[in-house]
């Protein structure tokens, strides 16, 4: 079955929904194309993220381990965080590593954007790369973050991994398109 690229979902009316904090909730009465049914669909409406797969000159990647509250539990993930209204991704990134982790780097890649859930979601991830970092800064946290740093080899990512201790999709999304992932022990 295909989908016709010709016929679009009409969107019959919008409206706001609560705010969430990091999130402000829409409305949209849509009509399928396929069969002229309508419904109601949720958006959640974001500032886009960022996160940064940072490399030390020892070839380490910084991780970071904090608790968070989707799944009620520490995970480990790389550095991460949300850009700011008319920030440009790319200083957003570097913004992040610098207070999550202490650590700068003059030597950054882009590894491209990503939806993060285009079924609700209406942002975009911004990965980048960024290597020979150096810890320049003190850690500087939000109220809300509690973050433990460490430096891991691609062997610690693998076995990280393979443990279901780093399952945060968007940080092994980003370390792909750095290190080939199937690499097993």
């Amino acid at each position: 079955m295909e989908i016709n690229d010709d016929k679009s979902w009409e969107i019959i009316k919008s409206e706001p929904g609560p705010n969430l904090v990091l999130f402000q909730a829409r409305y949209d009465w849509v009509k399928n194309p396929r069969n002229e049914k309508s419904f109601k669909a949720v958006i959640l409406e974001s500032r886009d993220w960022v996160n940064i797969v940072a490399v030390t000159p020892e070839k380490k990647v910084l991780v970071v381990q904090q608790f968070r509250f989707g799944v009620s539990k520490n995970t480990i993930e790389i550095p991460a965080g949300i850009v700011e209204t008319g920030e440009p991704p790319q200083q957003a990134a570097m913004r992040e590593l610098e207070e999550e982790t202490g650590y700068t780097s003059n030597n950054w890649q882009s590894l491209g954007w990503f939806e993060p859930n285009s079924a609700f979601l209406n942002n975009v991830c911004h990965s980048f790369l960024a290597l020979d970092v150096v810890k320049t800064h003190p850690i500087n946290l939000d109220e809300g973050e509690e973050i433990l740093l460490q430096e891991f080899s691609l062997d610690e990512i693998l076995q990280s991994i393979e443990q279901g201790k780093m399952r945060n999709s968007l940080s092994v999304l980003a370390l792909s398109r750095v290190f080939d992932l199937r690499q097993s022990k």
